[in-house]
């Protein structure tokens, strides 16, 4: 479905949808139908994005279009982002995972990372060189953040960090990598770190089970291993150890409203594609969205997506 669904749909436009933000949805929206759509089925048969479609979307600018353009990136703000999620959904291409790469992994970098950091990986995520993800859910620690068990020990001016991730997003791709560990167990929340992994040969790391789900299959979902992976001590994000659980809980909101504006699309496109169909479907002589409870059920519908979009 090319056609912007909530247009057909009559819904409201956000506020926040500039002429520019438009222009942008549109350009995405024409690269998801024309660059991924085709491969889509293959996407999700093999439970995995290829390379090639992230450097296509760096060069098409859909990468890291809200950091500044001194990084590598167009400058925009979370609008842009919001733009691209909202044409991957309309598209029906839920499974490219740069809405992570871009609105999560990108922002920690930007915000707490120092100007070395900054000009060494933000350019690199905007071209798709570097896929980003960020590991935090381990086997026994979930959303219970402070109950992280990986580890990372200085050793000279390195860590070494040790411990296990799961169900981490882009996983199987990804080479660079915000791990959230431990520094200093003792202190519970206040040990808590982010340090950033660059996995092309780095030894000690290795990628597990690429995960089996019920949806989202082309969007990589891994385990992961560290051991006694050493990176520069120069890694930390932030100033100083034990900053990560603060940096998290300042960055989680977006990323908890980056999956609404997902969800939203999606719901979008579910719609109106449910309504060309009982258009199209006959049944007793007449098409079945001629039926009154058909129709009741539509409009109890478009009225929850109508919601949603008011207060998007």
């Amino acid at each position: 479905m090319a056609t912007n669904p909530a247009e057909i749909l009559g819904l409201p436009k956000p506020a926040w949808a500039a002429d520019e933000v438009g222009m942008l949805y549109d350009m995405a929206s024409r690269f998801m139908a024309e660059e991924i759509a085709p491969r889509y089925d293959e996407f999700e048969k093999n439970e995995i994005f290829d390379r090639e479609s992230w450097l296509k979307a760096g060069a098409a600018g859909l990468l890291c279009a809200s950091m500044p353009e001194e990084y590598g990136g167009s400058g925009g703000t979370f609008a842009h982002e919001s733009a691209i999620i909202e044409a991957i959904g309309h598209v029906g291409v839920d499974g490219f995972g740069i809405g992570l790469h871009n609105s999560i992994v990108a922002p920690y970098i930007l915000h707490y990372g120092s100007e070395e950091q900054k000009k060494k990986w933000l350019p690199k995520l905007a071209t798709g060189e570097l896929i980003g993800a960020i590991a935090m859910t381990e086997p026994g620690a979930g959303s219970d953040l402070q109950g992280v068990k990986t580890r990372a020990e200085k050793d000279g001016n390195h860590y070494k960090i040790s411990g296990s991730k799961t169900f981490i997003t882009n996983g199987q791709l990804a080479n660079l990598i915000i791990v959230v560990t431990k520094t200093d167990p003792d202190k519970g929340a206040k040990g808590t770190s982010l340090i950033v992994v660059e996995t092309d040969e780095v030894e000690g790391f290795e990628r597990g089970r690429n995960l089996d789900k019920i949806g989202l299959k082309s969007n990589d979902t891994s385990e992961l291993f560290f051991n006694d992976v050493r990176v520069p001590t120069s890694n930390l994000l932030g100033h100083e150890e034990g900053k990560g659980f603060v940096q998290l809980m300042q960055q989680l909101p977006q990323e908890r409203l980056q999956i609404g504006t997902g969800a939203i699309a999606m719901i979008e496109r579910a719609l109106a594609l449910t309504i060309d169909y009982v258009k199209e479907r006959k049944a007793f002589g007449k098409a079945v969205i001629d039926f009154q409870n058909t129709q009741f059920k539509l409009a109890e519908l478009k009225t929850e997506a109508t919601i949603g979009r008011a207060f998007y």
